[in-house]
Formats: structure tokens, C-alpha cells, sequence
């Protein structure tokens, strides 16, 4: 069965840090281009930060660049995503998805999400 199962989320402080991951199973993810998308209640979703498949190329929002990091442990078949310096603004559930086109500047096209997400939530 193939999955994708998020992780890490939780409560914390303004300025604190969590680190969310994404493991997969039944397939591959070094194959694919991996992404992260949060929703915020009553809100749209909205891009976090992807990693590409095969030359590692990343792309942040403007909101998370400088705070947030994506990485791969492709012998683990997970992508985590390291989020430090925290707002308010950054609660919402965090969803990995996959595939789409992951370039520096954008990213788009991925398939909806596979799995339940996991809450994040930052207290001011």
C-alpha cells in the first residue's frame, strides 16, 4: 500500500522550533519530488517548501525562507521539514505531498494529499 505518513507536529511557544517528517511506504520518494503545504482553519493552502527529486533543488515561501529547512534521508524514505524561529502565523496542519515541479522560485502541480496531515500550533 503506498503512504505517506506526516509527523512531529505539536505545541509550541513563539520563537520555538518542532521538526516534522514524512515517511513513505510502498514506494520510492527519491523518485519523486516531495513537497509541504499547510492549511490554516478557514484559509486556503498554501506552499511551504518542495525538494526536488533529483538535484535536491529546493524552493521556500517567502514566509518560511530563512526559518524553514527541507531535507531527505532517502535511506529512512523520509523528507523532513525543520521549522525554527516559529510565529503565530505558522499554525495550521502540515501535509506532505507528492510530485509536481519543484523550482527555486515556485512550486506547483502536486498531487493532493495522501495522508492526515499533523497540527502545528505556535502560541504567542
Amino acid at each position: 500500500e503506498v503512504q505517506l505518513v506526516e509527523s512531529g507536529g505539536g505545541l509550541v511557544q513563539a520563537g520555538g522550533s518542532l521538526r516534522l517528517s514524512c515517511a513513505a511506504s510502498g514506494f520510492t520518494l527519491k523518485d519523486y519530488v516531495i513537497g509541504w503545504i499547510r492549511q490554516a482553519p478557514g484559509k486556503e493552502r498554501d506552499v511551504v517548501s518542495c525538494i526536488g527529486a533529483s538535484d535536491g533543488r529546493t524552493y521556500y515561501a517567502n514566509s518560511v525562507k530563512g526559518r524553514f529547512t527541507i531535507s531527505s534521508d532517502y535511506a529512512k524514505n523520509t523528507v523532513y521539514l525543520q521549522m525554527n524561529t516559529l510565529k503565530a502565523e505558522d499554525t495550521a496542519v502540515y501535509y506532505c505531498v507528492v510530485d509536481g515541479y519543484c523550482h527555486s522560485n515556485y512550486y506547483y502541480g502536486w498531487r493532493s494529499p495522501w495522508g492526515q496531515g499533523t497540527q502545528v500550533t505556535v502560541s504567542s
